[in-house]
């Protein structure tokens, strides 16, 4: 278990020490151009220098030619003090250029900080003081300052302030620890005394702060309370673990007592033993999240004792806590949008509602409009739905987090692109589904005919129509190639006006069309399915070089069962031309009866029927 901890302590402190240099390497970015700012300020801050330098001189020289004067001279004594009065009023619009230049520099600027002895920030620099740049005064001073913490005889009383002409200087005995010049003074509107003095007590307070924390009977308390710590983790992840053994015990020795295993109707998802092993692995999870946790709680509480590794505190407790940060202050801002959007899921959730309860009562017949069928009502439906749905995430998109960003934009425009072109052939037979829809060609269970294709539509979708032959046979056809054939629709009038079917039988000119006639109806007339009302009718179709051509037509309304009805009225048409003596021959059979039975099944020939003889007569020569 301590290997265990050892490594999760090496994982975390190399992880801390990636954040870091990631750190670093954007501070030398954000660095150099900060330095370019700071060297633009600072140059014209010189310029501005160098003119109150000059003007200090002239003010000096014109004092002293005052002074030289005599008491009655004084037309020049007025000249040369209106001289100094627009030195002095130079001097003025000088502070207010250098006012105006440090109020814009604070937006941008970055100051170099002077820090203590744990990467505590006392304060910032902005101004360079003669060759010194900001930077290099930072690192100067901070040197100074880490100097006096190996002075024994240091106290709070040990800095002193001193003013000179140009600046007010931090002292400790006879060195400078650092000057204030009249620019800082200005960058934060006090005087130079003022800013000197806060300098003063931040140094004072951290040296003494230092030797407080570094002294011996600190340092011995600090590693006291360390090896506390760690104990307590060791003894924290020893029974952390223990509990989870624990609780895998528990788990198999309930399999098939309590955990029997998970049944969706009758199909088993889960059996006991597999939900015993999928509970031993979350419960694997669940221990190592427990003991990482604890461990990544209890080490900035460890890195917290020492002020050097105070600092890796903070880090740590940012990676978890900045995130959580950053979620929760975008799920606030990003709250009047969410808000927003219920709202108006709620409002088109209950315009659907209405149009659904529309679409029923049309479909039931309750409420009827004009040219609109009852049949139209959901598909309809469904248009108005996915139009609704669509217009919804519309009015909804503007909402969406990041769908102003390019990325966002850039895959919606790369998905409509790939749903254009990858479905061109699908949304043809969508097209025409709809127009077969409001065309009202067939509805399910009708008997059609489409191209070469005959049987019961079974399934009307969105892309395909699909019919049962009378073989049972499934076929798919795309709705695009219905809408480029013709289609017959046996059942539409049949339940009200009846569908006429008719067969066509070839009689020779023997037969009395009379009598064939009655056979016909009355072959019709035996057939199950057939309506008595309207009577069948015979229509003479031809009448060609041997035969008549003969048509029954009969009403049906049982249009799907045409096959069987067909049959039935071929058997008929036999028997009942049988039993009247009728012949039905082939269109070129010729009824040469010398020598030749009759084609009449024996069952319907009279008993006594015999085939006549065959005649051959002979004619000598001479004779007539």
């Amino acid at each position: 278990m301590n290997k265990s901890t050892t490594i999760i302590f090496t994982l975390l402190f190399l992880l801390g020490c990636s954040q870091m240099w990631a750190q670093d390497s954007t501070k030398v970015v954000s660095d150099s151009v900060n330095i370019k700012i700071l060297e633009r300020y600072n140059n014209r801050l010189a310029t501005i220098e160098q003119q109150r330098v000059a003007d200090s001189i002239k003010k000096a020289e014109l004092e002293a030619q005052i002074s030289a004067l005599k008491t009655t001279d004084n037309l020049k004594k007025e000249e040369l003090q209106a001289q100094i009065n627009a030195i002095n009023e130079a001097e003025i619009l000088r502070l207010q250029q250098k006012k105006q230049r440090i109020d814009s520099l604070k937006q941008t600027a970055k100051g170099y900080a002077v820090t203590g002895f744990f990467n505590d920030t006392l304060f910032f620099l902005y101004s360079k003081l003669g060759s010194f740049s900001p930077k290099e005064r930072a690192q100067a001073i901070n040197a100074r300052i880490e100097a006096l913490s190996e002075n024994m005889e240091f106290n709070e009383n040990s800095l002193k302030i001193e003013d000179s002409e140009t600046t007010t200087d931090i002292v400790f005995g006879e060195t400078i620890i650092m000057s204030v010049t009249e620019n800082e003074a200005l960058w934060y509107d006090k005087t130079r005394q003022e800013i000197a003095a806060e300098y003063r007590v931040k140094i004072t307070d951290a040296v003494l702060k230092y030797k407080a924390e570094t002294s011996f009977s600190t340092l011995a308390k600090e590693i006291g309370l360390a090896l506390l710590v760690l104990i307590v983790i060791v003894f924290l992840i020893i029974y952390i673990s223990k509990f989870f053994r624990w609780t895998a015990l528990k788990i198999h020795r309930q399999e098939d007592k309590k955990i029997k295993g998970i049944k969706l109707k009758d199909y088993t998802l889960f059996d006991a033993r597999r939900q015993v092993n999928a509970l031993l692995v979350i419960n694997r999870l669940v221990k190592w999240f427990v003991i990482l946790l604890a461990v990544y709680i209890a080490l900035p509480i460890l890195f917290g004792i020492f002020p050097w590794t105070e600092h890796f505190a903070d880090t740590l407790f940012g990676y978890i806590l900045n995130p959580v940060k950053k979620m929760l202050l975008a799920f606030w801002n990003y709250l009047p949008n969410l808000i927003t959007i219920i709202v108006i899921v709620i409002v088109f959730r209950y315009i659907l509602k209405g149009i659904h309860f529309l679409k029923d009562e049309i479909a039931k017949g309750n409420l009827t409009i004009n040219g609109f069928y009852p049949d139209w009502a959901a598909p309809t439906y469904q248009i108005v739905r996915i139009l609704t749905i669509a217009f919804m995430f519309v009015v909804i998109f503007p909402y969406l987090p990041g769908s102003d960003s390019p990325i966002f934009q850039g895959v919606s425009v790369f998905l409509g692109f790939l749903f254009t072109f990858g479905s061109a052939g699908s949304l043809s037979n969508i097209i025409a589904g709809l127009v077969l829809t409001y065309m009202r060609l067939f509805t399910i269970g009708d008997r059609v005919k489409i191209g070469e294709v005959t049987g019961d539509v079974i399934e009307k979708s969105s892309l395909v129509t699909r019919v049962r032959t009378i073989k049972n046979e499934i076929i798919s056809i795309p709705n695009s190639a219905v809408m480029n054939s013709h289609t017959i629709n046996y059942s539409s009038d049949a339940p009200a006006k009846g569908l006429i079917i008719h067969t066509t039988v070839t009689i020779g000119y023997d037969v009395p069309w009379k009598n064939m006639y009655e056979a016909l109806i009355d072959a019709a007339l035996r057939t199950e399915l057939i309506l008595k009302e309207p009577q069948p009718f015979v229509l003479q179709t031809s009448l060609e070089d041997f035969y008549v051509a003969y048509q029954i037509n009969a009403y049906v309304r049982e249009a799907n069962k045409q096959a069987k009805i067909y049959s039935d009225l071929h058997q008929n048409i036999q028997d009942v031309c049988n039993e009247r003596g009728i012949e039905i021959l082939s269109p070129h059979y010729r009824a040469a009866r010398d020598g030749n039975s009759s084609t009449i099944p024996s069952d319907y020939l009279p008993k006594d029927y015999e085939a006549p003889s065959f005649n051959v007569k002979t004619q000598r020569k001479g004779e007539k």
